[in-house]
């Protein structure tokens, strides 16, 4: 039954690179068949007791899709506009600043606040790295340090680790990868060409915001995250909020952004599928022993993360590693949780479908006619070649 989920991937992966027509139009056919066909299977041949995992697993889409599309929403609303040509040291200091800003916003929202104004700062020379290194840096890496930061903090957050147990403990690691990717990214930028033609003199502005009161509206979302609330409320909150912003933003704002229903409806259906069909590959997981080392927990689970969504990927190995409500933070020795937590963070960006921002980023990018790389082209082009010895140095360092 983990054939589906399987199937999903690589249809995902292969069609758009060969028959991307095709797939626009029937995506949503094929991962709502293969839901389906994983649904039909817990519902009608499995015991009745595996009707609680379609629950929980509908209760976490929801909780999902409600929580990127709010942010999706809000964001849509907030027109940044940058002032004068993006060079390289100019663009490295906006990923350092998104990746800060992520753990604050989360890596979703502030994917979504500054996807937009990153693609216009290099609209001129625009290359697949951009997408591909605000992917890694903001939509991932970035939100390290606290449980706004990332969807697996937040579990963990949810499941009782300390707010701040994860700055505590996780800071070198951050600082080591925003340092390497965003070193990787100026030599990268600087060797791609000398940079945009500066436009003629007095034609700058300063960098101005247009729409800034709908981060009243971004706090009440993440609001709702920090405090405990019932699931149903907090979900209520978050569509009331995305819906004020909606119908209060002024429509130039959203055209000069661009804004759309299509990426986050793409994403929405798209994640039902994976949501869907990965629960059999997750109810194997559990079955998982505590002999776990931190090696094995940083690269089982970080691999796991990168092509299983790295939210659930977390869960599955915080349950086997006994870190679930009954054995409590006592039973999880720091390198171990440390490990569960770089792992799953960092290996979310060696995918597409590892977080959630990094699809919506793409869709995005695609829906303005920007060029974002395949899926294999990302896998093996760029995630493979940068993040990967990101990932083994931070084993050498703080994991072996």
């Amino acid at each position: 039954m983990i054939l589906p989920f399987g199937l999903l991937l690589a249809c995902m992966a292969v069609l758009p690179l060969h028959w991307l027509n095709w797939w626009e139009k029937h995506y949503a056919k094929l991962a709502l068949c293969f839901a389906a066909i994983t649904i039909g299977y817990y519902v009608f041949l499995l015991p009745p007791a595996a009707l609680e995992t379609v629950r929980h697993t509908a209760q976490d889409y929801a909780g999902f899709i409600t929580l990127i599309g709010s942010l999706y929403i809000v964001a849509g609303g907030i027109h940044l506009r940058v002032g004068g040509v993006g060079a390289p040291g100019r663009k490295t200091l906006f990923l350092a600043l998104g990746g800060a800003a992520a753990n604050l916003l989360g890596t979703t929202g502030a994917s979504m606040l500054l996807i937009r104004p990153w693609l216009r700062m290099n609209r001129s020379r625009v290359a697949p790295y951009h997408v591909v290194f605000f992917i890694f840096i903001v939509a991932n890496v970035g939100g390290c340090l606290t449980p706004l930061g990332d969807p697996p903090l937040l579990v963990g957050f949810l499941e009782g680790v300390p707010f701040w147990w994860v700055g505590r403990h996780c800071w070198p690691m951050w600082l080591v990868s925003m340092a390497f990717l965003l070193v990787v990214f100026y030599f990268i930028d600087r060797r791609h060409g000398v940079s945009a033609p500066r436009p003629p003199a007095g034609a700058e502005h300063p960098w101005h915001f247009d729409g800034l009161w709908n981060l009243v509206f971004l706090a009440v979302i993440v609001a709702t995250v920090v405090i405990p609330l019932p699931a149903w409320l907090r979900e209520s909150i978050m569509v009331v909020a995305a819906a004020s912003s909606c119908f209060l933003t002024a429509r130039a704002v959203h055209e000069a952004n661009e804004f759309s229903f299509r990426p986050i409806m793409e994403v929405a259906v798209l994640f039902f599928g994976i949501f869907a069909t990965m629960m059999p590959a997750l109810d194997r997981l559990r079955d998982v022993g505590g002999s776990l080392t931190p090696a094995r927990v940083y690269w089982s689970a970080g691999m796991l993360s990168a092509f299983l969504d790295s939210a659930p990927a977390y869960l599955a190995f915080f349950s086997a590693l006994g870190g679930h409500a009954g054995a409590g933070m006592n039973a999880l020795p720091t390198k171990l949780l440390s490990a569960l937590s770089v792992g799953t963070v960092m290996f979310g960006a060696a995918s597409y479908i590892g977080n959630g921002p990094n699809l919506m980023v793409k869709s995005i990018a695609d829906h303005h006619n920007i060029q974002s790389p395949s899926f294999f082209a990302y896998l093996f082009k760029w995630a493979a070649p940068v993040m990967f010895p990101l990932l083994l140095l931070l084993w050498l360092i703080f994991f072996r």
